[in-house]
C-alpha cells in the first residue's frame, strides 16, 4: 500500500447521525483514508491473550472536547490529517488491519493500508449543550466513527479512526480504536503522541515499544465462531449515563474516612488534651497513650486503602443499595488492572497492546451494606495487591486451558465493571490551540454497571467517574446521601 499521498480524499455523499434529544443531526462532511508518511518497517505482531479475548468487544471509543480553535475549519482539518500521517509512523499497527493465518494465529499487518479521517458538522450544537445537562446527551454518541464495531472486524476495516466535529463554539476529536490492539495506556500514548506533532513537537519522547517477546504471547489459539464474534451484552438495551464529578478535597476526605484517619486524629487530640490539663492522672494518661500509640501501630501495619479505592467501594455500596437485593445475592465488582509492572521480568511501560487482566471481587448483598465502607474497600485492596506476577500467569495458563472472547456485561444483574484509569493523561492533548475542556465517549461497550474512571480537568488528584446503568437504579443513586455527599455539582467544588 503506497504511503504518498498522505490523504486520500474519498467522495463522499453527506450523512446524517440520528439523535434523540435535538431535532437537528450530525452531517458527515468528508471522509478520508490518512496513511503514514514513511513506510513500515515492523512484522506482523501477534496477539497476545490479553488482545485476544477483546476480539469481541466494540472498538474504544473515547475523545476530547474543545473550546473553538482560532482557526478556518479547512486549515483545521488539514493539518490534524497532516499530523496522524506522522503520528502514524511512530504507531504502524494503527494504520494495518488484522490477519488470521492458517494455524488460526491473529496478527496486526503492519500494511500501511491507512486509518480512517471523518469531518462532520454538528454546528446546531454548543459546548454547554454537552456539558450542562445532568446526563450525557444522546448526540455525543454521533462524535464517534465506527459505531457498535466488533473489533474482530478489524480484519476488514481501519484499526483506527479519528472524528473532528464542529459545534458551534468548539470542536469534538473522537477516536475509535480496536480493542484487541490497545488498551488504555496506548490509546491514551497515542493521543498525547498525536497533539504533540500537531503542536510541533519534534522529538518523540514516548516511543511505544512493540516487543512480542512475554508470557502473555500464547501457542493458543482462539476458536472463533462462523461470521465471527459478537458482543455478549444487548447493545440496545435503554440505558442512563452520567458523569460524576469528585474534587481533590472530596477525594482525599473519603480517603481518610475509608482510612479511619480522623478517628485516630481524634483520639490524639484526646489524649494530648488529658496529658496537658490533668497532670495528677499521670497513669491513666500513660494507658491512654499507650493504647492509643498500640492502635495507630496496628493501623499502620495495615496497608492504605488509595483514594481509588475507596471511591469504588463507595459506589459498590451505592449500587448495591439502589439495585435493591435481598441480602443473599452475590454482587461483582470487577477491575482492570494493568500488568505491565506486575509480571517478572516487567513488560516496558510503553508496551504497545493489551496488557491488561480483569479482577472480580465477590460479596454478597448483605455483606456490601451492613459493613463499613473500608470493609468493601479492603476486599478490593486485597485483590489489587495480591495481583503479581504469580497471578498473571495463572490467569494466562487458565485462558490457554479454555481459549475464548472475554464475556462483557452484567449477566446477572448485580454485576459493577471498572474500566479506564483517573491516571490516564487525558487532559494532556493540546493540538496547537489549548487543552480540552472534558473527556467523554461514544457507545461502545456501555452497558448497566459499566464504569469509567477520568481523570477530573482541575487535576490534583479530583477523579470522573463515567457511570452507565439502567434509568431506575440510576435515579435512586442520585438520591443515596452516602454517595452523592461527595459529588461535586459545579466547577467550583460545590456539593450536591
Amino acid at each position: 500500500m503506497p504511503c504518498e499521498p498522505i490523504t486520500t480524499q474519498m467522495t463522499v455523499t453527506p450523512t446524517t447521525t440520528t439523535t434523540n434529544d435535538d431535532h437537528h443531526a450530525t452531517q458527515i462532511i468528508s471522509k478520508s483514508t490518512v496513511f503514514p508518511s514513511t513506510k513500515s518497517t515492523l512484522p506482523y505482531l501477534k496477539l497476545s491473550t490479553s488482545d485476544l479475548p477483546m476480539l469481541s468487544c466494540h472498538y474504544i471509543q473515547k475523545g476530547n472536547l474543545f473550546l473553538d480553535p482560532p482557526l478556518p475549519i479547512s486549515t483545521l482539518v488539514s493539518h490534524l490529517q497532516n499530523g496522524l500521517s506522522t503520528t502514524l509512523t511512530h504507531f504502524p499497527p494503527l494504520a494495518g488491519r488484522l490477519v488470521t493465518d492458517s494455524s488460526g494465529y491473529v496478527y496486526i499487518s503492519c500494511n500501511d493500508s491507512g486509518a480512517q479521517f471523518v469531518h462532520a458538522d454538528a454546528t446546531h450544537l454548543s459546548v454547554s449543550d454537552i456539558l450542562s445537562p445532568i446526563h450525557v446527551p444522546e448526540s455525543v454518541k454521533s462524535f464517534f466513527a465506527f459505531d457498535r464495531m466488533v473489533s474482530y472486524e478489524g480484519h476488514f476495516n481501519p484499526l483506527l479512526a479519528v472524528q473532528v466535529t464542529e459545534l458551534k463554539d468548539g470542536l469534538f476529536i473522537g477516536f475509535s480504536v480496536n480493542h484487541a490492539v490497545v488498551d488504555g495506556t496506548s490509546l491514551w500514548n497515542f493521543i498525547n503522541t498525536f497533539a504533540d506533532v500537531c503542536r510541533g513537537v519534534k522529538l518523540i519522547t514516548k516511543q511505544p515499544c512493540f516487543t512480542r517477546q512475554s508470557v502473555i504471547i500464547s501457542p493458543a489459539v482462539l476458536k472463533v465462531p462462523a461470521g465471527g464474534p459478537k458482543v455478549t451484552f444487548d447493545e440496545h438495551a435503554p440505558l442512563s449515563e452520567r458523569v460524576f464529578s469528585f474534587t481533590r478535597d472530596a477525594i482525599l476526605k473519603l480517603k481518610d474516612y475509608t482510612n479511619k484517619k480522623k478517628i485516630i486524629e481524634i483520639n490524639a487530640a484526646e489524649v494530648m488534651g488529658k496529658q496537658s490539663n490533668d497532670p495528677i492522672n499521670e497513669k491513666v494518661t500513660a494507658l491512654l497513650i499507650g493504647n492509643w500509640i498500640r492502635n495507630a501501630v496496628v493501623s499502620k501495619t495495615e496497608p492504605e486503602i488509595s483514594s481509588f479505592q475507596s471511591l469504588c467501594a463507595l459506589l459498590w455500596r451505592a449500587v448495591t443499595r439502589a439495585r435493591k437485593f435481598p441480602n443473599s445475592k452475590t454482587t461483582t465488582f470487577r477491575m482492570a488492572v494493568n500488568c505491565r509492572h506486575r509480571l517478572e521480568p516487567k513488560l516496558e511501560t510503553l508496551y504497545f497492546g493489551n496488557a491488561i487482566q480483569s479482577i472480580p471481587t465477590y460479596a454478597t448483598a448483605g455483606d456490601v451494606l451492613s459493613h463499613d465502607l473500608k470493609w468493601c474497600a479492603q476486599q478490593l485492596n486485597k485483590n489489587v495487591l495480591s495481583h503479581d506476577d504469580m497471578t498473571v500467569r495463572r490467569f494466562v495458563k487458565n485462558w490457554e486451558q479454555d481459549p475464548r472472547c472475554f464475556p462483557l456485561g452484567n449477566f446477572d444483574g448485580a454485576m459493577l465493571t471498572m474500566g479506564s484509569s483517573p491516571r490516564f493523561p487525558m487532559f494532556d492533548n493540546d493540538f496547537g490551540w489549548g487543552k480540552p475542556v472534558a473527556v467523554r465517549s461514544g457507545r461502545a461497550n456501555k452497558f448497566d454497571g459499566k464504569i469509567s474512571a477520568f481523570p477530573g480537568k482541575e487535576g490534583g488528584g479530583s477523579v470522573d467517574l463515567e457511570v452507565v446503568l439502567c434509568p431506575e437504579t440510576m435515579a435512586e443513586l442520585e438520591m443515596d446521601q452516602e454517595f452523592m455527599q461527595y459529588v461535586s455539582c459545579t466547577s467550583s467544588g460545590e456539593h450536591c
